[in-house]
């Protein structure tokens, strides 16, 4: 079936992304130590291994659509690239990890794909976007392949030179389910990303061919998630669903973020439908349900409404979210309240 060689192909994937030495660590693996020959003298005490990092506090953020297109907000053209995170104060240089959900193609190519809304990024913006502290963008939703799948691919290649660790789609099914990988703090983390919101089938990557990852498979997400928790401490989770301007999430949705918290799943940063939806907590792990416009336009005063998903985890593993409330007051200048 083809969750199965999902999961065994996301696992390959995970570790190739790991240090020797953690794969090591992670599989019990111990280098053997010399054994004195009969004339030689007796070693003195062996040194003591080395012992896991002592694990600290972790602050991640995440947030719902980033739209970096100078021709949907000409905000960028007069202002420059970095009128869409000005307004935070510096929240995310400060966090461990900041994930944001990645609303357009990042790429000077590709092929236009046939649709009401086709969103092209600026490479440009991107070393901002870093500067400003983000780390991962997921592209798993309905504007990732905007330019098609050269597009798609271009926009990871983008991503990727500029530090931004892409996540939710790929060059094959393989590739879209693949976790990025961090060390932080005495943490191992890893970050997925699912789009649920598909606009055609040819838009979710297979074994062979570009795309996203399948947000609307539970099988196939629960066998991500599975193999994310394999490699890592903690699991966060960016997903594209539920429908445009509802305010609260739908039955599959809730029925999705159960199944993928009770396969290891520790946060998740929910977005689509261009309204703030509440938090709510599963099991002990917080789910936001709909983190609405970020770096969008200021279209009206219900989208405009916003806010930023904050997740504390403590050296126990205690994992706490909450909700940072801010306003786009300009269009592509979100600010914190």
């Amino acid at each position: 079936m083809l969750w199965i060689v999902v999961v065994l192909a996301v696992l390959a994937a995970a570790t190739a992304f790991l240090s020797p030495g953690l794969r090591d660590r992670l599989l019990g693996r111990a280098s053997p130590s010399p054994t004195p020959g009969p004339t030689e003298p007796v070693p003195g005490p062996t040194a003591t291994p080395p012992t896991t990092p002592a694990r600290g506090e972790l602050l991640v953020h995440g947030t719902g659509d980033v739209n970096l297109d100078p021709n949907y907000i000409p905000n960028f053209q007069s202002h420059g690239y970095e009128y869409a995170w000005s307004g935070l104060d510096g929240l995310f240089r400060r966090d461990d990890l900041t994930i944001v959900n990645l609303e357009c193609a990042v790429t000077t190519g590709g092929t236009k794909w046939e649709k009401e809304f086709n969103f092209r990024g600026d490479p440009a913006a991107l070393p901002v976007a870093r500067e400003a502290g983000v780390e991962v963008a997921n592209l798993g939703n309905n504007h990732s392949m905007d330019y098609g799948p050269d597009g798609l691919l271009d926009t990871r290649a983008n991503l990727q030179a500029n530090d931004i660790a892409p996540v939710g789609a790929g060059r094959n099914v393989a590739e879209a389910n693949a976790p990025a990988l961090f060390e932080i703090n005495g943490w191992r983390i890893a970050v997925v990303g699912f789009g649920g919101v598909v606009p055609w089938d040819a838009w979710l990557a297979t074994e062979s061919t570009p795309g996203m990852a399948n947000g609307d498979d539970i099988a196939s997400m629960v066998a991500t998630v599975r193999a994310a928790d394999a490699v890592a401490d903690l699991v966060f989770v960016s997903i594209h669903w539920g429908v445009e301007l509802d305010t609260t999430p739908r039955s599959e949705d809730v029925e999705r973020a159960h199944a993928m918290i009770d396969a290891g799943a520790d946060a998740i940063f929910g977005h689509h439908s261009h309204r703030l939806n509440p938090m709510d907590v599963y099991r002990g792990r917080p789910v936001f349900w709909g983190l609405g416009n970020f770096v969008w336009p200021n279209h009206s005063y219900e989208g405009s409404v916003t806010a930023v998903a904050e997740v504390r985890v403590t050296p126990s593993g205690r994992v706490t979210g909450k909700l940072l409330p801010a306003f786009i007051e300009d269009a592509g200048h979100p600010v914190l309240q």
